[in-house]
């Protein structure tokens, strides 16, 4: 099939259209999914280069057993479950590093994160650098809360495919989303306060 044709197909219909061996149904897949699955995974983990991996690593999972997928759940579900499983393993590695690293050498003043880059309150805000803000605030959540806020805020699915995606019950999931939300909201008016008190 080609391209054009590819790009009216819903996710579904590509991934069984892959599943019949239609190499380009999965190249479609991976532009659809590209962007944003690194955009949830990067503000997972805070590191661009790990992200880049953990991408990568998803699309290479969804390729090797692509007829584990069946439609009884979306293929959205079934690709974010994958990254989001990665993304936890990753940060499960990254505690054993640091553990050993910092153990070992004593007290290692490196940063194993990219350093946050703060942003200039004091020049006039546009829309792109209040949504860069609100995205650094969501960085500093506690995982479970930024995990079910990004799905839920950034990516938008559904709160049912994120409790299939976290395996978690749907109250827990709309629990997680609204204390993450809570506590973004305190954040963000503690800054603005500090800005008018600058004022």
């Amino acid at each position: 099939m080609n391209k054009k044709a590819n790009a009216a197909l819903t996710d579904e219909e590509l991934i069984a259209a892959f599943q019949q061996e239609d190499a380009a149904a999965f190249d479609e897949i991976v532009r659809r999914y590209r962007d944003p699955l690194f955009n949830f995974v990067v503000r997972l983990l805070g590191d661009t280069l790990f992200s880049e991996d953990i991408v990568q690593e998803t699309f290479v999972r969804v390729y090797r057993n692509k007829h584990r997928y069946h439609q009884v759940a979306k293929f959205s579900t079934w690709i974010y479950t994958i990254a989001s499983n990665l993304a936890k393993t990753e940060l499960r590695r990254r505690k054993v590093r640091n553990f050993f690293s910092i153990s070992s050498k004593g007290n290692d003043e490196r940063d194993y994160d990219i350093v946050d880059q703060s942003v200039d309150v004091e020049r006039e805000v546009d829309g792109k650098v209040r949504t860069e803000l609100i995205l650094r605030e969501i960085e500093k959540l506690p995982y479970h809360f930024r995990e079910a806020v990004l799905l839920r805020d950034v990516q938008d699915l559904s709160y049912e495919e994120i409790a299939e995606i976290l395996k978690v019950p749907l109250g827990t999931v709309k629990s997680r989303v609204n204390r993450g939300r809570t506590r973004l909201q305190e954040s963000l008016k503690f800054l603005a306060n500090e800005e008018s008190d600058r004022g």
